[in-house]
């Protein structure tokens, strides 16, 4: 039986979390969504995500403060960051944490399937 890798997508817009599970699920994926970062770490299932695609800036915890607990916690998930922000500090700190990727809004899907290639591949 083959295990279908599971993403969790973390976006407080529901345009952006509706149309990544659209593109995700179409490629074969099993998706989760969440609004927020706390929604997401108090889900008791951070063990079962292969892989995050998380907003950085949301209401709230923003990504890169979840991502930080998500490590923690000692949880080795890929991460791949999406941001509207032009913003130069975010795409720093996101590197430094050690995110597979980092996509600026608005992107194409083919670049987050990618990112997601490469993060599954890292993975194993």
């Amino acid at each position: 039986m083959v295990t279908r890798p599971v993403i969790a997508i973390i976006d407080d817009d529901d345009n952006v979390r509706t149309s990544l599970d659209s593109l995700l699920r179409s490629y074969g994926y099993s998706v989760h969504l969440f609004a927020d970062a706390e929604r997401f770490l108090a889900s008791g299932i951070l063990a079962s995500f292969d892989c995050i695609v998380s907003d950085i800036q949301m209401p709230g915890m923003n990504g890169l403060q979840m991502y930080q607990r998500v490590l923690s916690q000692e949880h080795a998930i890929p991460v791949i960051f999406i941001t509207a922000s032009a913003d130069d500090a975010p795409r720093l700190a996101a590197a430094q944490l050690g995110a597979c990727c980092y996509l600026s809004k608005p992107f194409d899907g083919e670049s987050l399937i990618d990112c997601l290639s490469l993060a599954l591949t890292s993975r194993d």
